[in-house]
């Protein structure tokens, strides 16, 4: 074991402060990186908060971790001292189901781990996150950032990114496709930018003309306001794909009818219950609600390399940990475009001072 540093909730009520832990050397199979960035996700604010009743502290979170490897275990090919490396939502999982054999180990049926508020595999020490100097994980679960893509924006593609980017390439969004983004945020800004680089007409769909105007300057073709009833109307119809990125429930009906024949409509942000849904407009068009989490490991070195051929990163917002709390506050108002990335060297700054 190795003493860390990083940035922990004790409990739910209490601000995240400096914390010192251990992590496990580095065995056979495990890269260890020294943690440059770290992406803020606001599944990390309810998580330290106990908002889905599921938090084991003391919690480090994060989970949009990038670095620079600083060493291997002997068995280690796909990564070497002095690469760039990233690690998503998820640091094992059972690897023996089938959805794990398939490359998608986000659907592991034996519950994947992940990065924090889980238990090791063991089923004793806790995993701790990427608001840390350093992590310790198995080369299955990293991928390689290439050169060209600048490390800061290139960290909330570890989740926002492959979040976005994995329902796109699930349902063949592509080159003649009309494609909504429902909702323009971490998830939703990362969704224009992935739907127009694979070849799709994208419209941002949104209650606000304001995130509109920014949604076009990210690239969006056209804005669809919903509180618009005659704008809506002339929709109905047209769209043969509908990425839903709202973090909360709401009713789903006013946006199935805006897709076409077999169109489908993906559910990537709401964890929570959703509105009832009106059958016929299901059955009138042989309409799907589906689902979608992150993406298997490959598909995210996948996301990564496509990131990179095609020069697309998080729009980003850069704090230092000292500032974290104060960002929590700021997500709760929706007070950042797109996603505060936290500057890792500021944390020996912050520890010292505490």
């Amino acid at each position: 074991m190795f003493q860390c540093i990083g940035y922990a909730a004790q409990d739910a009520a209490s601000p995240l402060a400096p914390f010192s832990f251990e992590r496990r050397d580095t065995g056979p199979h495990d890269v260890h990186i020294e943690i440059l960035y770290c992406g803020v996700c606001h599944s990390d604010l309810h998580q330290s908060r106990n908002d889905w009743s599921n938090s084991l502290y003391p919690m480090v979170p994060g989970h949009e971790i990038v670095g620079r490897v600083v060493g291997v275990g002997a068995q280690v090919t796909k990564l070497k001292a002095g690469d760039y490396a990233g690690v998503g939502c998820l640091v094992d999982s059972c690897r023996e189901c089938a959805a794990c054999t398939a490359d998608l180990e986000q659907y592991c049926l034996n519950m994947p781990t992940p990065t924090y508020n889980g238990r090791e595999r063991n089923g004793e020490a806790l995993t701790f996150g990427g608001y840390s100097d350093q992590i310790v994980v198995d080369q299955r679960f990293v991928v390689k950032i290439p050169d060209t893509l600048d490390l800061k924006g290139a960290a909330p593609l570890l989740c926002a990114g492959i979040t976005t980017y994995s329902p796109l390439k699930h349902w063949k969004v592509g080159l003649g496709q009309k494609v909504g983004v429902i909702g323009l945020g971490g998830l939703g800004h990362m969704g224009v930018k992935f739907a127009k680089a694979l070849g799709a007409h994208v419209t941002m769909i949104t209650t606000s003309p304001e995130k509109g105007r920014d949604a076009l300057h990210l690239g969006a073709d056209e804005v669809l306001v919903s509180r618009d009833a005659d704008a809506m109307a002339k929709a109905a119809g047209s769209f043969d794909f509908l990425l839903n990125t709202i973090p909360v429930g709401h009713d789903m009906n006013p946006y199935l009818g805006l897709l076409k024949l077999d169109g489908a409509m993906a559910i990537v942000g709401a964890l929570t219950p959703l509105d009832p849904v009106l059958g016929a407009h299901l059955i009138m068009g042989r309409k799907s609600i589906a689902g979608s989490a992150i993406g298997g490991l490959a598909e995210t070195q996948e996301m990564i390399d496509f990131c990179a051929e095609h020069g697309i990163l998080a729009d980003i917002e850069m704090i230092a940990i000292a500032d974290i709390n104060a960002a929590y506050e700021r997500m709760l108002k929706n007070d950042v475009k797109y996603r505060f990335v936290i500057d890792m060297a500021s944390l020996k700054v912050a520890a010292a001072a505490a």
